[in-house]
């Protein structure tokens, strides 16, 4: 049960991401346009699609915490992958118009100059990515955030796509301006990579994608551990948002009582909900042995 304080966390974890990547933008894109290099200026419009989507996740991802109402009677769990999936496609937009810049560096050739501002310049801005990827993961260790996972990640990205970046300035360094627009490709292709994998991973739990095997099999030993149930069949395990929904008949003893019928359920439920990333659990009880109505004969 998330709590107020883990909804301060996670607000200043994403306020950390909008911080950073801010600071990073400034620094980086006024080294870049100083010197023309098309590699850092690449590295920083990148984290221009970053600071938008820090702030999509502080104002949507947010909502994950609010309580079930009237109109989401099972809560607001969907909106956060909803948050981390236009992420992902924010990212993979400008991936794709930087991969463009570059490859009309490499057709026409650069103006970049080297300098070692352009060099500090990236020192700092990996030095700022690597602290705000280590509190967000810090943070999200407890949260299981897949917004902030995704936050995360890309922080992490953002260390390879500037050291891509490094390539292209220390090929300037030594003569070879050509190197500054392929690093801008390569940090380009990696942007566009990341922006993908992250939209993958959401749009699986906006769909209601099947759980993997091994949550499936610890579900259906939960209710197999429980001394009245002899058997279960109709068990769909599935991804409703980011938690898993339960749904499954347990044949029990058909000479029970209602009310005996009726606890029997309630622990059931109370077991599969204490499982790690379920959500919610509906079980229906079968007297065993006489099988589905679905399957007689017509």
């Amino acid at each position: 049960m998330a709590t107020s304080e883990d909804r301060r966390r996670f607000a200043r974890a994403s306020w950390a991401n909008i911080l950073g990547n801010a600071v990073k933008i400034v620094v980086e894109g006024a080294a870049g346009v100083a010197f023309g290099s098309v590699a850092l200026v690449a590295d920083a419009a990148h984290s221009i699609a970053d600071l938008v989507a820090s702030v999509v996740v502080l104002v949507w991802g947010d909502t994950r915490f609010d309580d079930p109402d009237s109109s989401h009677p099972h809560g607001h769990a969907r909106i956060e992958p909803l948050t981390a999936l236009f992420v992902g496609a924010v990212i993979v937009l400008l991936g794709l118009n930087l991969l463009y810049e570059s490859v009309h560096g490499l057709l026409y050739g650069t103006d970049a100059t080297f300098s070692y501002i352009l060099l500090g310049a990236l020192a700092f801005a990996m030095a700022d990515m690597y602290l705000v990827y280590r509190y967000t993961d810090h943070v999200n260790a407890d949260l299981n955030s897949t917004a902030l996972t995704a936050l995360a990640k890309d922080c992490l990205n953002d260390l390879y796509t500037s050291f891509a970046a490094l390539v292209g300035v220390v090929g300037l360094m030594l003569g070879y301006p050509i190197f500054d627009p392929i690093a801008g490709a390569l940090v380009s292709l990696l942007v566009v990579y990341q922006g993908v994998e992250i939209g993958r991973e959401n749009v699986s739990y906006l769909v209601g994608t099947a759980a993997p095997e091994e949550h499936r099999e610890r579900v259906n030993e939960t209710l197999l551990a429980h001394p009245e149930v002899v058997g279960v069949h109709d068990l769909v395990v599935y991804y409703d948002g980011t938690v898993l929904e339960v749904e499954a008949h347990a044949e029990v003893g058909g000479e029970m009582t209602l009310r005996e019928a009726h606890d029997v359920e309630t622990e059931l439920i109370d077991d599969l909900r204490a499982l790690e990333a379920v959500g919610d659990a509906h079980v229906h009880l079968d007297p065993s042995g006489i099988g589905e109505w679905k399957d007689a004969a017509e």
